[in-house]
């Protein structure tokens, strides 16, 4: 079976092709207005006709640009009467504790489209004043009155005792629109961000589920595979019911992708850069992906387990500008796809991190994409001419500000994932993918004290080859609440193994193996007296785990203090083969000529390399610009590199 990932990115749309263990890699401009359209054009290369079966491993971003574009769903929202509020009223917790004058992100349901009904469960799940029948009629009424496209129906403490949850979806069946039920989509208490969670899947899947039934529908001989937040695949028929577990699609892939060939090369403690041409996503790996049920988007929370990744509106295309107080500032506001950087001659006025890179000799313009476009020089050396003038420096000097700022803003990036952590990220190695993160990848080595930097062979298109390497992957969860002397390891046990049963029972209705199947149990834990838990693995260790792991995030752990356990989870995913790089010759001559650097206020010649011209052990330093077909690698002075067996460049940090 052939198999295509395709990630869709801000800037480019990325495809990586595997055949019996070779891969084929491909990229284009991506389309926003309508991603398929890139899609379709890239696989019609790849794939001539397109009329035979494959496998197509998708990472999108519809889900998140519908939503911060707010393009989602005219959607509705059901709540148990008296708490129509919730959603709005949130934490109470202000992004910038001392700006009175911040303003909050427009939620995605109106104050007028939420209706509350006559019931009520309690904590423990047992009914206090069941739906009264007329209900029916009158949420028909009012869903009818305000067109909704989409329904979430999130009613208190439904994560014990879902009855009415699902009574209530019944009812709207015959509707033929989604209805997003919060006992199904996250049955976990704190109603905040349960409410949330199901509010935005049912304002996104209608939007997710029409973009897949028309990229389907236009790919009838393949099956199709959407990579969600935690880095697990999901069949088609459920990625468009759980259009949330998709916001961070590609990024997640990325991780992926990085994880998957750190274990190929011995490592362990990685730290993942991902820079493209919109933003960039950082994560830390140690040992295993790092995950997070407390993501946020634009501040509304998403309590799924999604891949701990932090972004940043720094990527190529990230513009530069002037603020009011004469300060240079870069991002998040970006050039994107279309136009782009000035010197891609689209059309794009206003200097980007790209065409800054350009003027400095990092990005040669006769070799760009291994000569496959041309950069445009004097259009980037012109438009930068407004902005250093507003500085009183040259355009070089300005340029050479540009990255340093970006650079800083990439750094905070990387320091929120690991020292803010409690991790060291000098004992970790920077692992850099994108089209532009090895640009700027050893500079921000040196800054954090890193001292080996990574930068694999495909890293313009690792994400998507993170995709071919995932597997299909569920979460699923149930609140429990133990505490004190119940919090036993054969009781928790017992409540594991029920879960685990509905996990697998449900992962085989959806047509996989039973033998195929592997679970990951964990358990959510807190002292008694805390607001928030700590997941840890489940074994007979859990609780000394557990205060392992406290001590680590917060410098101690109370050995005599009560715990108490308020959720049990399970991860089902399906067994894979390992997967196989290729290995990796040189073609071609290495040297393609000089170039002038300009460093530090000063001119210094540098060496162009051609990558697919290095062979394996092939070593020296910079300052050198190494060219590849997707990506570009900037070595600094006093930094040494080194090509592997698989091509990939170890960079040495002094």
């Amino acid at each position: 079976m052939i198999e295509v990932a395709v990630d869709t990115g801000g800037t480019f749309t990325d495809f990586v092709l595997r055949k019996d263990n070779d891969l084929q890699t491909f990229k284009l401009p991506s389309t926003p207005k309508d991603p398929s359209q890139a899609i379709i054009e890239g696989l019609g290369c790849l794939l001539p006709g397109l009329d035979q079966p494959f496998k197509l491993f998708h990472g999108t971003t519809v889900a998140t640009n519908a939503f911060l574009e707010r393009k989602g769903a005219r959607v509705v929202m059901i709540t148990t009467s008296g708490f129509e509020d919730v959603i709005f009223i949130g934490r109470q917790a202000r992004p910038k504790l001392y700006d009175f004058l911040v303003t909050r992100p427009s939620p995605v349901v109106a104050r007028k489209r939420v209706i509350g009904v006559s019931e009520r469960i309690s904590a423990d799940g047992s009914v206090l004043r069941g739906l009264s029948p007329h209900e029916k009629s009158r949420l028909k009424a009012f869903l009818a009155r305000e067109r909704a496209e989409a329904v979430a129906v999130c009613l208190l403490h439904s994560y014990v005792n879902p009855s009415h949850e699902r009574e209530i979806g019944q009812w709207l069946e015959d509707l033929g629109i989604p209805v997003c039920l919060s006992s199904e989509v996250i049955p976990e208490f704190r109603e905040y961000e349960r409410f949330s969670t199901t509010l935005i899947n049912a304002y996104l899947v209608p939007v997710v589920h029409r973009y897949l039934h028309r990229l389907a529908k236009r790919l009838p001989r393949s099956s199709i595979f959407v990579i969600q937040s935690n880095g697990g695949m999901l069949p088609l028929r459920v990625a468009g019911s759980q259009a949330v577990r998709t916001i961070l699609s590609g990024p997640a892939a990325g991780v992926m992708g990085a994880w998957t060939l750190s274990q190929k090369l011995g490592l362990s403690r990685i730290i993942t850069f991902d820079m493209g041409g919109t933003s960039t996503d950082v994560s830390l790996v140690d040992g295993l992906p790092s995950y997070t049920r407390d993501y946020q988007i634009e501040g509304f929370p998403v309590a799924l387990p999604v891949i701990d990744i932090h972004t940043v509106g720094a990527g190529g295309g990230s513009i530069a500008r002037v603020d009011r107080g004469g300060a240079l500032r870069v991002g998040p506001q970006s050039a994107g796809a279309d136009p782009g950087p000035v010197c891609y001659a689209r059309g794009g006025e206003k200097i980007t991190v790209t065409d800054a890179n350009l003027l400095v000799g990092r990005l040669p313009s006769e070799h760009f994409l291994s000569g496959r476009m041309k950069l445009d020089y004097q259009a980037a050396l012109k438009a930068m001419e407004p902005l250093s003038r507003a500085l009183g420096l040259s355009p070089f000097e300005t340029a050479q500000g540009v990255i340093r700022v970006v650079n800083i803003n990439m750094a905070r990036a990387l320091r929120a994932v690991s020292l803010e952590r409690g991790y060291d990220p000098r004992d970790f190695v920077l692992f850099c993918y994108g089209g532009a993160g090895a640009l700027h990848a050893a500079e921000l080595a040196r800054e954090l004290g890193i001292r080996k930097v990574i930068v694999p062979a495909m890293a313009g298109v690792l994400s998507a080859l993170g995709m071919l390497a995932s597997r299909p992957m569920f979460d699923y969860s149930r609140t429990v609440f133990l505490s004190k002397e119940r919090l036993l390891y054969p009781e928790v046990a017992a409540l594991v193994e029920d879960l685990a049963r509905s996990a697998l029972a449900e992962a085989q209705a959806l047509g996989f193996i039973s033998d195929d199947l592997i679970l990951e149990p964990s358990v959510d834990l807190r002292y008694q007296g805390q607001s928030y838990e700590i997941t840890v693995p489940f074994d007979e260790a859990f609780i000394s785990c557990f205060e392992k792991t406290h001590e680590r995030l917060y410098g101690y752990f109370l050995a005599d203090h009560p715990l108490e356990l308020t959720a049990v989870r399970c991860r089902v995913y399906v067994r894979g083969q390992e997967f196989s790089f290729p290995g990796w010759s040189p073609e071609g001559p290495a040297l393609l000529g000089q170039v002038r650097i300009f460093i530090d206020n000063r001119w210094e010649a540098g060496k162009i390399l051609s990558w697919r011209g290095l062979a394996p052990g092939d070593s020296g330093r910079g300052p050198v610009v190494i060219i590849s077909d997707y990506t570009t690698c900037y070595v600094p002075p006093e930094v040494g590199f080194l090509v592997d067996d698989l091509g990939n460049l170890w960079l040495e940090i002094t």
